[in-house]
């Protein structure tokens, strides 16, 4: 199959999923073309059956801000059109679910068709959906891909909740990992020893928004760090880095944590965790966890949204109400103070992550729905009815150029 690959390229779960099935579908002797506005940031500069598309989104002194969505649909339609690609699957319904559906209108003007599948990620459906400017283009956007997903049965339930969307079916099709990347054994921790100095690592990765909530991380990680010598390694960046930062210095922790900014590459930095911290109030999924629970690493988060459908509460890690800092803390410190139950708890997360969320299952399922979906007959016409232009009444002016 020929596949176009359309996501936010930048730092978050979304964009490391959708670059990851990627890569995964490429190894598989499937076409993948990624169009996006910058290379995402999880796709090296060359691999085999991938290509890289670059959205051009001009600058022009009427826009205060260039039309990103219809620069997207003009290069989805050339790439399609191109390349002769099966499908486009976005990442996020808009703008991307959206301007599929523009670039599938101008294909079929043409004479040429491609099926579109979306796949929700959360914050699409949770916050930027909902918002009243937004809410009916997104349900449009749904109802009119082809095929749907969600990484979660919460994010299924909040999708019908929010927008009923009575004409689409959405399938749970979970993230994944790539079980050998994870593997802690095969990494080298990159921060020295001499820096460590023999204490625990608690760590939390991810794109700092509000929902993040850091500043509980970093309270939680403070309460801890009161009975048990341990440093907080903070992985990413984004609008609450300042808070969490602020947070560090009010709990006088501030030497303890290090922040590290955006990283790619964030298996060797798992390979020496011993705690990972992930306490979102409405985490859809919660990738960050699941590729710690493969590291072998236990997950120390709030029982809110999706997560609880990764992290098994008391097997493969520790889930608390939203904002039960004092609870988070101690789990970590029963935990990191007792090493037959690290030892437990991390050997299971590790062997459910790879048996539950692992790649070569859940690509399959993807593949799978690509195959439903080209097979779905789609009996609309692929030309729109000529355009008649209305007669104008007699009395008003002709518009004809002088």
């Amino acid at each position: 199959m020929r596949i176009g690959i359309t996501c936010y390229p930048t730092y978050g779960g979304s964009g490391a999923l959708a670059t990851e099935l990627g890569i995964a579908l490429a190894a598989r002797g499937h076409e993948v073309h990624f169009i996006t506005y910058r290379q995402p940031f999880r796709l090296p500069s060359f691999l085999p059956r991938v290509w890289f598309h670059e959205v051009d989104v001009g600058r022009y002194p009427l826009f205060e801000y260039p039309p990103y969505d219809l620069a997207l649909a003009v290069r989805m339609h050339e790439v399609v059109r191109d390349h002769q690609l099966d499908i486009l699957h976005c990442h996020y319904a808009i703008p991307h679910a959206t301007s599929a559906w523009i670039a599938r209108a101008m294909l079929r003007e043409e004479g040429r068709d491609v099926k579109v599948v979306t796949t929700l990620h959360g914050t699409d459906i949770t916050i930027v959906g909902q918002e009243r400017s937004f809410h009916t283009i997104t349900k449009f956007s749904i109802e009119k891909s082809h095929a749907v997903t969600a990484v979660s049965q919460y994010l299924r339930d909040e999708t019908y909740r929010a927008f009923g969307c009575v004409g689409c079916n959405v399938e749970v099709i979970p993230n994944f990992v790539d079980p050998t990347l994870y593997d802690r054994t095969r990494h080298t921790f990159p921060i020295p020893a001499d820096v460590i100095r023999g204490r625990k690592v608690l760590m939390h990765i991810s794109n700092f928004r509000p929902v993040k909530r850091v500043r509980d991380v970093v309270a939680t990680f403070a309460r801890v760090q009161e009975q048990v010598p341990s440093v907080l390694v903070m992985v990413g960046d984004g609008p609450e880095r300042v808070e969490a930062e602020d947070e560090a210095r009010q709990r006088g922790v501030a030497d303890n944590v290090m922040f590290l900014g955006k990283i790619d590459a964030i298996a060797p930095l798992l390979a020496g965790a011993d705690c990972f911290l992930l306490m979102s109030d409405k985490e859809s999924f919660g990738l960050s966890a699941l590729e710690a629970m493969a590291s072998g690493v236990p997950v120390i988060g709030y029982d809110a949204g999706g997560l609880p459908e990764v992290v098994q509460h008391g097997v493969t890690g520790f889930l608390h109400a939203v904002g039960d800092v004092e609870g988070a803390a101690a789990s970590a410190i029963a935990l990191l103070s007792d090493a037959s139950a690290w030892q437990r708890v991390s050997t299971a997360a590790a062997e459910d992550a790879r048996t539950r969320f692992s790649e070569q299952a859940i690509v399959a399922q993807y593949e799978d729905l690509y195959e439903r979906t080209l097979a779905t007959a789609d009996t609309s016409p692929l030309r729109t009815p000529p355009f008649v232009p209305a007669i104008l009444p007699s009395h008003l002016p002709s518009i004809a150029a002088p």
